[in-house]
């Protein structure tokens, strides 16, 4: 089912927490609303799910109005962050309890509501654990009891709230992949809550990042990680270098480095600072055209990464550089060394921008 929001504000207490959200989500997509603590994502999921009302604004679940609808005429599933189970029940009774608690009139018989569990736990790989309670299970499995649970009514849409932040980080990383590909076999259309940046490029197939209650950005992972549209966006996706520079007749100059900038837009002669990825800059120890020189003057190594920082003249802070383990031996690149660089993939964002988003 696809969701539509239109014009969507909450205020509490006259403080605007969402500003004038509007975004469309189509059948089957697995979206991330990713942001900051306190950016307003929380409360939007909720809003959706029918849990908060919204000051103004529509909501659609296909061609359906329902924004004064509850929760419950919403028929959706919502994941808590804390798996909200039962703790006297087993995971059986847990998946069931939704099922058991519907009108009679619509109410499935006992031995449909056992088949359904059997098959929603044989679908998220606990078929052996039906018996348990969720005291006897690893966070990774109370959160996969808690999908199963949500999916009992074959909800038309489906919420989860940081489903995985209370995990450490090896399950968080096994569990994501898991529900990534869950998804894409049950593809009910699906809304979930992070902070988590490599969760929200990994999982989702589109990415609502929020900021300050408004919306900075909508895109595929690819797009805002590699075309982000504000400063905003650059930063908060990883690790970004700050180039200080300027442009000169759409040109981008930083040093002896030149580079073309019309394919992002037509650009005023002023100074501007440039957002360039640690793993975008390519180096060499012999001068190439268009290269800015620079000293090596720390190399850190993690598994198969090799971090370099490089000094380089005109520039206030150390250049950071990600390399691979296996370019790091071929060019054996030490403490001190002259190094040239230039990046390879450049963002640049309007003057006032960049000072409103410094300050």
């Amino acid at each position: 089912m696809s969701i539509t929001l239109h014009n969507i504000s909450k205020s509490f207490e006259h403080v605007n927490v969402l500003e004038n959200i509007n975004f469309s989500i189509k059948q089957g997509e697995l979206v991330a609303l990713l942001g900051p603590s306190g950016c307003g994502k929380t409360t939007l999921l909720r809003i959706i799910a029918g849990l908060e009302t919204a000051s103004s604004g529509q909501i659609y679940f296909a061609d359906r109005e329902v924004t004064k609808l509850s929760a419950k005429q919403r028929e959706i599933g919502f994941v808590f962050q804390n798996y909200a189970l039962f703790r006297h029940m087993n995971v059986a009774e847990n998946v069931a309890f939704g099922l058991k608690m519907k009108p009679r009139s619509v109410r499935l018989n006992k031995t449909a509501i056992d088949e359904r569990v059997n098959q929603l736990l044989e679908l998220v790989q606990l078929d052996h654990f039906a018996k348990r309670y969720p005291d006897q299970l690893s966070g990774g499995q109370r959160q996969r009891v808690a999908l199963a649970r949500a999916l009992a009514s074959k909800p038309n849409v489906l919420l989860l709230d940081e489903p995985f932040s209370a995990l450490d980080a090896k399950v968080r990383k096994d569990l994501r992949r898991w529900l990534r590909d869950f998804h894409h076999e049950l593809n009910v259309t699906s809304i979930f809550v992070t902070h988590d940046q490599e969760e929200a490029l990994e999982v989702a197939d589109r990415i609502i990042l929020m900021n300050q209650g408004h919306i900075e950005q909508i895109g595929t992972p690819a797009e805002v990680y590699k075309q982000p549209k504000t400063a905003f966006v650059a930063h908060f996706l990883g690790d970004v270098n700050l180039l200080y520079g300027y442009i000169e007749n759409n040109t981008l100059i930083i040093g002896d480095f030149h580079k073309d900038m019309r394919e992002q837009g037509t650009w005023p002669d002023q100074s501007t600072i440039a957002y360039v990825r640690p793993h975008e800059i390519s180096i060499a120890k012999i001068a190439r055209k268009n290269d800015i020189q620079g000293e090596v003057v720390r190399i850190h190594t993690a598994g198969p990464t090799v971090f370099l920082e490089i000094a380089v003249a005109g520039q206030p802070k150390h250049i950071d550089v990600s390399i691979s383990y296996r370019q790091y031996e071929q060019q054996q690149v030490e403490i001190g060394d002259t190094v040239y660089w230039q990046p390879a993939l450049v963002n640049i964002f309007m003057q006032d921008e960049l000072l409103e988003f410094m300050i």
